[in-house]
């Protein structure tokens, strides 16, 4: 028996959200945006009005209201989300009890052992609780419906807004081949970019690729890739409240003026690298590669990454191999808008063995001190609060270690 599997995605959540207390503006080109004053002048969310006129997430407000010179924007309120976030996920916990939220205002519903108690129609059950969701809550979902995660992803972004759309073993070479091959999930800019240059440019190109040939390309994402594509993802939907081992972890800032020294550059990278750091040891999970993505005042993205020598959790090895990422990157005294450090090829820490080296036997003990050290900063801050101790760059003044090593904090 096939899985049945629904992805249920709001539709144009924080404005939606937004215009439930201002539908006024429902007809109007309205946007949420971010703060301009502190550079975050982005846009967030925006409603059908807005998309007729090309208005797109992510881009700047300047742009947007090049396209759009009336366009209405509105602040965020990132609490009221969350709070209907909850709400619409507790109707979904109406038909089934297992769901896994994927972001704020996504979730995957596994409703394979619950179906026959709403009549057994998997279409007809996703149009009851859009129904539902739209009616109790003021807001409009699409849900896709098939047999596998992936493709209910893909069949929600199908047809948007308040829609269904159902991709079954029979007709996903019809439905799902013929797309982008960024539609699919986790196919980002640097691997369609890899696989455009093979012929690669729709899901079905993949799908007919070798699957060796492509695990050569992009290694072992290029496999699974070629799984999505084949219509063979198999994961499950996990249960409310269970807790799953993320895929990467990173974390971003927009800075509240371009950074070009040096000294100031460390001192945003050695925030970043702290920060994911600690979200590492709290999922107790080491990085083996770290991506550095650097945004110039132009909005124009550079994205770099390399497997790093030992997988680790922390900041101050993030750090050293975010600056040297950086130095071979990037143009001395080019200004920087943004830079975000991701840890992909994440692995338990108990999974995380070091190979020894003969010429560094030291090593391994230098890296579990730190490891100790930055544990213990992690304990004084659950305790007294994020703020209570705090990293500094790495600058050329500062002091250094009796081995020769510039302190990162």
């Amino acid at each position: 028996m096939d899985r049945v599997i629904y992805h249920c995605d709001c539709n144009s959540f924080y404005c939606s959200v937004e215009l439930l207390s201002r539908p006024e503006l429902r007809a109007v080109p309205t946007a949420v945006c971010g703060d301009p004053k502190s550079r975050h002048g982005i846009i967030l969310a925006k409603n059908e009005p807005a998309k007729k006129f090309g208005v797109r997430t992510a881009e700047t407000i300047w742009q947007a209201r090049q396209k759009c010179p009336d366009l209405v924007l509105l602040p965020a309120h990132h609490g009221l989300y969350r709070e209907y976030s909850k709400r619409v996920n507790a109707i979904y916990d109406r038909f089934t009890d297992l769901i896994e939220p994927f972001g704020i205002d996504e979730s995957w519903l596994d409703v394979t052992g619950t179906l026959h108690l709403f009549g057994g129609d998997s279409r007809a059950l996703a149009d009851r609780i859009r129904n539902t969701v739209r009616e109790e809550l003021g807001l409009t979902i699409s849900v896709g419906v098939s047999f596998n995660k992936v493709f209910a992803k893909l069949g929600s972004d199908y047809k948007k807004p308040d829609a269904t759309t159902v991709i079954t073993v029979d007709n996903f070479r019809q439905v799902v081949w013929p797309l982008p091959v960024t539609d699919l999930l986790f196919v980002g800019r640097a691997a369609a970019k890899v696989l455009a240059q093979y012929g690669v440019t729709t899901i079905g190109d993949l799908a007919a690729f070798d699957r060796l040939a492509l695990t050569e390309l992009l290694g072992k994402q290029g496999g699974q890739l070629w799984n999505y594509a084949n219509g063979l993802e198999n994961s499950p939907v996990a249960p409310a409240g269970t807790y799953t081992p993320p895929k990467s972890v990173g974390n971003g800032e927009t800075f509240s003026r371009n950074l070009i020294r040096k000294d100031e550059v460390s001192r945003g990278v050695a925030m970043l690298a702290d920060q994911v750091a600690v979200r590492l040891r709290k999922h107790a999970m080491k990085a083996s590669t770290l991506q550095v993505t650097i945004r110039d005042p132009n909005f124009k993205d550079i994205c770099r990454q390399r497997p790093l020598a030992v997988p680790t959790n922390t900041a101050r090895e993030l750090f050293q191999a975010a600056m040297d990422i950086l130095e071979h990157s990037w143009k001395s005294g080019a200004p920087i808008r943004a830079i975000t450090l991701t840890a992909h090829n994440l692995i338990p820490e108990g999974e995380a063995a070091e190979q020894l080296d003969l010429f560094q036997k030291a090593a391994p003990q230098k890296r579990e001190r730190v490891e100790k050290l930055e544990r213990t900063m992690d304990a004084i801050r659950s305790k007294f609060g994020k703020g209570a101790v705090t990293v500094a760059a790495l600058t050329p003044e500062r002091e250094k270690e009796e081995d020769g090593e510039d302190l990162p904090f």
